[in-house]
């Protein structure tokens, strides 16, 4: 049996160990938005250093484990899992550790992945508190996640990557934004390797290949979802300008402040949408 998937195996059945929870969505909480679980109707929890063989997230304001529960009211409550907190390629795992808690999910149960991240705006519309809906991405400066002997369990050796973000999800989110009375951007979106913010000449770069927005995941999980025949959708929360647009300085603390910033929107517009899947 090929290693990865093995140990993608091992964790699966670590988690069913604690939980018999089957969800319909996966979501994954970037950088400031974590304490979005908290609004769901938990059922259970499960710290990521308690799955046997998992990656634990080191970055600053990701807490570390799967919350499983319901989003949405008694009207309609969709079963999900969150993820509170990430794997980064920037924190030294291999891509194929980064990727395994999104095909985790998957083996749990979840059609749908629900990405989110926090990102720099590189598009001159683009200000510090905007959600944009991914409609594509640049992966070229990151290893695919698919790279290696193909584990033909999980999907083909060569998919296509023509529609990664799902038009008809992403088509529920545009309605619900509208319904909402929400201004939702649309744009391209392109990981970065990290942990360093890029130089102003990368930014410069990244906008001629057509780039909106940068940041340091979801590419890599949206890929390795998609491989797997997941519905892949994704939300950016613009959470300053990119190097050479912003007059500061990038901090990390600036991506804290634009989660929070954006807390009630973002809540809002995830809740009612995956009602609405």
């Amino acid at each position: 049996m090929n290693p990865i998937y093995e140990k993608l195996m091992r964790c699966v059945e670590s988690v069913k160990a604690k939980t018999d929870f089957k969800p319909k969505v996966g979501i994954v909480l970037g950088s400031g938005l974590g304490d979005y679980a908290e609004t769901m109707e938990i059922v259970a929890t499960v710290d990521y250093k308690d799955i046997d063989g998992f990656p634990v997230s080191t970055a600053p304001g990701h807490k570390g484990r799967f919350v499983f529960g319901y989003v949405g009211d008694n009207d309609k409550k969709v079963p999900c899992v969150a993820m509170q907190g990430r794997v980064h390629f920037y924190e030294g795992y291999d891509m194929t550790d980064v990727v395994l808690p999104v095909r985790l999910m998957k083996m749990l149960g979840a059609e749908i992945l629900f990405l989110t991240n926090a990102s720099g705006g590189i598009r001159h519309d683009l200000h510090a508190g905007d959600l944009m809906l991914l409609i594509d991405h640049v992966s070229t400066f990151v290893p695919s996640p698919l790279r290696g002997e193909n584990i033909k369990e999980l999907g083909v050796r060569f998919p296509d990557m023509s529609h990664v973000y799902d038009e008809e999800l992403s088509d529920v989110i545009r309605r619900t934004a509208v319904s909402l009375d929400i201004r939702l951007k649309e744009g391209i979106y392109l990981q970065t390797p990290g942990p360093n913010y890029e130089s102003p000449a990368e930014i410069r770069m990244f906008r001629t290949l057509g780039a909106d927005a940068v940041g340091m995941s979801t590419v890599c999980e949206a890929m390795a979802a998609h491989h797997m025949g997941t519905r892949v959708v994704a939300i950016s929360c613009i959470s300053n300008l990119a190097a050479g647009i912003s007059p500061t300085p990038l901090s990390e603390q600036e991506v804290i402040d634009a989660g929070k910033k954006v807390a009630k929107t973002f809540t809002a517009l995830v809740t009612e949408s995956i009602k609405n899947f």
